[in-house]
């Protein structure tokens, strides 16, 4: 029997030259609890990545981006990560999280440093790796849309 990697889509939101990432519930069970990561979520049955991107980001932050381009996949024996990319339209305080514990507009300072403050934590708290790398890869080729 093979192991077949989880599907994710994920999206990269920026405004003003930084990044909005969701600091991940700190709950034991979950992968990355208590880490700065992407929007996003595992694909439903029948689903293509493009859809559950912009289900995901209703869900979780009550946003539809007014556009939404794929940057590519990044795959790893365990996940298959469908990375998109979105200008945010919105100020923060027009978002509704509803899933994880915090949001921030992150620098790419403070993404190359890999960690950030969180005032709902009262800490500074690490990055998801592959997050971190999936940035610091989208910088570097610069297919940012401006």
């Amino acid at each position: 029997m093979t192991h077949q990697p989880v599907r994710v889509a994920i999206a990269i939101l920026y405004r003003d030259d930084k990044f909005l990432f969701q600091l991940r519930d700190d709950i034991p069970n979950i992968v990355y609890p208590a880490h700065w990561g992407f929007f996003g979520g595992h694909l439903d049955p029948g689903e293509t990545p493009h859809e559950a991107v912009i289900r995901e980001l209703q869900e979780e932050i009550a946003y539809f981006p007014p556009s939404i381009s794929e940057v590519g996949c990044y795959s790893d024996p365990q996940v298959e990560r469908h990375v998109f990319h979105a200008p945010l339209t919105v100020d923060l305080d027009q978002l509704v999280l509803k899933e994880g514990w915090d949001m921030a507009l992150l620098t790419p300072e403070q993404i190359q440093h890999g960690s950030c403050y969180s005032a709902k934590a009262d800490r500074i708290l690490p990055l998801v790796p592959a997050a971190r790398q999936i940035i610091l890869d989208f910088l570097e080729v610069g297919t940012l849309a401006k």
